[in-house]
């Protein structure tokens, strides 16, 4: 069996190497804190980021980096978007010529407003693919069905990587537009951090519908600007990831937004939890991405002005309900 190696004991990497180590996939699972990597190793479980889940006892965990990836011929990545480059730039030369790098995470890297596989160019010189759509790791880790979308430009080794990731519950489909396809899993954390603040503020659903609706329009709005496909968006990378990031609360972002309707400061809510929630940092680069390609997106704005220029989330509302009226399609 292929060798493989999963960077990031995160929840959803874990969730990942898990489901790898059950197809029998000789699996190197790589963490940053010693305490997971012995937990893994000695327990079988992730009680940091997976309370109650037993986990296979085929991965090995390892916190040495040039190890994890000097054989492996796939390369998952479950960094965080904002970490990838400095997690990776001292092992680059350690990687296999031809072996394949697959990134799961979802976010713009700030200063470069780079997606995960263009940090990955960047850094390695070869093109990455890309794992996204509506998952929670802890419904995937408890086999509840979930479909995603694997994006790769190659054809051939997308199809190879769809049969490697795909199960009975997990089930995955494959795709060509990768740049379409990160952009709606970054920019989808985001609006739901937006929807957070809603449902925080008591706004009521009507409200959440209108700002996943817009929310959708915007993404769509700079996905083409920057030339990825307008029909990836009504895809399970798009609109099936931004509808479980907005609603479900499992959603890291969405509950950053609620307690920032509910009044508390970022600080406090970023510092009670050792997940990461993406759309924080991507927030800025979105926002950034914005005024360089000249596109009009006022949810991605206000969210911006909220965690960055403390803007007032009541006002932040009151701002969108006044904007010029215009016509939706315009």
């Amino acid at each position: 069996m292929s060798y493989m190696t999963v960077i990031g004991a995160g929840s959803w990497g874990t969730t990942l190497a898990h489901l790898l180590a059950l197809k029998e996939y000789d699996v190197t699972l790589w963490a940053l804190e010693k305490n997971i990597v012995e937990e893994i190793n000695q327990s079988h479980t992730n009680s940091t980021y997976l309370q109650g889940e037993p986990l296979s006892l085929d991965i090995r965990a390892t916190g040495d980096l040039k190890d994890a990836v000097k054989k492996a011929r796939y390369i998952l990545n479950a960094v965080p978007t904002q970490f990838i480059r400095r997690v990776f730039k001292d092992v680059s030369d350690s990687i296999l010529q031809d072996a394949v790098i697959i990134s799961a995470s979802k976010g713009i890297e700030q200063g470069t407003l780079l997606t995960a596989s263009s940090i990955f160019q960047e850094i390695t010189g070869r093109k990455a693919a890309v794992l996204s759509g509506p998952s929670f790791a802890k419904e995937v880790i408890k086999k509840a069905p979930t479909a995603v979308t694997l994006a790769m430009e190659e054809t051939a080794e997308g199809l190879h990587l769809q049969e490697i990731f795909n199960t009975s519950y997990f089930r995955v489909y494959t795709h060509t537009d990768v740049l379409g396809v990160e952009l709606g899993g970054a920019l989808k954390n985001v609006i739901a951090i937006a929807s957070g603040i809603s449902d925080g503020l008591e706004l009521g659903h009507n409200a959440r519908a209108a700002l996943i609706t817009r929310g959708l329009a915007e993404i769509v709005r700079l996905g083409k600007a920057m030339g990825a496909d307008p029909r990836t968006f009504s895809g399970l990378s798009g609109l099936g990831d931004l509808v479980l990031t907005c609603t479900g609360p499992l959603s890291r972002n969405y509950s950053v937004g609620v307690n920032l309707g509910k009044g508390m400061t970022l600080r406090d809510i970023l510092s009670s939890t050792k997940s990461v929630a993406e759309g924080v940092a991507t927030a800025l680069s979105a926002y950034e991405l914005s005024r360089k390609f000249n596109v009009e997106m006022p949810i991605v704005e206000h969210v911006y002005s909220v965690i960055y220029k403390d803007e007032a989330p009541v006002e932040a509302v009151k701002m969108l309900m006044n904007r010029t009226l215009k016509s939706e399609f315009s």
